[in-house]
């Protein structure tokens, strides 16, 4: 009984261990996601510049830019929503 009892005790740190582990990966998705989501805010900006002042190729350029960090800030957050439903407590 002492063995199974220590035998619980063991699943149930290494259980703690990988939610958390779990959960520090998911907020690091989340602050990667926010990073993609400034830099494609900042990218948006600075396309607005060029094209305000006609350098319409470089407005394109940073526009494109601007799409290519929204859609991985995208991925990053739907990946940290789906790892969210994985987070199972005792």
């Amino acid at each position: 009984m002492h063995d199974e009892n220590r035998h619980n005790a063991h699943e149930r740190e290494a259980h703690k261990r990988d939610v958390h582990r779990t959960q520090a990966h998911q907020n690091d998705l989340h602050r990667l996601a926010a990073e993609q989501h400034e830099l494609a805010a900042q990218s948006h900006r600075t396309a607005a510049e060029h094209n305000e002042k006609g350098d319409d190729e470089g407005g394109r350029w940073h526009a494109e830019r601007a799409l290519e960090y929204a859609d991985r800030a995208y991925q990053l957050a739907e990946e940290a929503h789906n790892k969210s439903g994985q987070i199972v407590s005792l």
